[in-house]
């Protein structure tokens, strides 16, 4: 058997008049993701991390914004997109530990949510998938609020 590591970031600006959507849900807020896509965070870095353990690019060259067919796409549409390449390829995820950083609105009381809707494509048990949320303690763009970003870890076996 072998095993492949993938790390993936992704930031957001944040602005009025957008939906706040991470790890596939919608969060309740002011503000939301200034994206192309459906700006959900969380699901980029994931999708960079599959991507990159996978030896499959990146997120920009998978689904570039460039390209009106992902205008305003669910991200969870482009996971299960990626997941079916990374099965193609003979591999399967073993494991996933995601980090979302963001000042407000808190997001622990969400992650059992985003649980239920990642663990059914990543086809993983909860207890293979980490979601943890946290804040910059107010310093720097995620601390004032303007910003959001995620980082995130697969392991791959096949």
């Amino acid at each position: 058997m072998k095993f492949k590591v993938g790390l993936g970031f992704d930031s957001h600006r944040l602005v009025a008049g957008r939906p706040l959507i991470v790890g596939g849900v919608n969060i309740p807020s002011t503000v939301g993701c200034l994206a192309h896509s459906d700006g959900d965070v969380l699901i980029h870095a994931l999708i960079d991390a599959l991507l990159g353990a996978a030896g499959l690019g990146d997120i920009g060259q998978k689904f570039p914004e460039t390209d009106p067919a992902y205008e305003n796409i669910s991200s969870l549409e482009l996971l299960q997109r990626v997941m079916a390449e990374v099965k193609t390829s003979g591999l399967a995820v073993a494991n996933a530990d995601i980090i979302v950083i963001l000042e407000k609105p808190r997001l622990a009381p969400f992650i059992v949510q985003m649980k239920e809707r990642l663990c059914p494509i990543l086809e993983l048990q909860f207890s293979s998938l980490g979601i943890k949320a946290k804040t910059a303690e107010g310093l720097g763009a995620i601390g004032s609020g303007l910003a959001v970003e995620a980082w995130a870890t697969v392991l791959l076996a096949g």
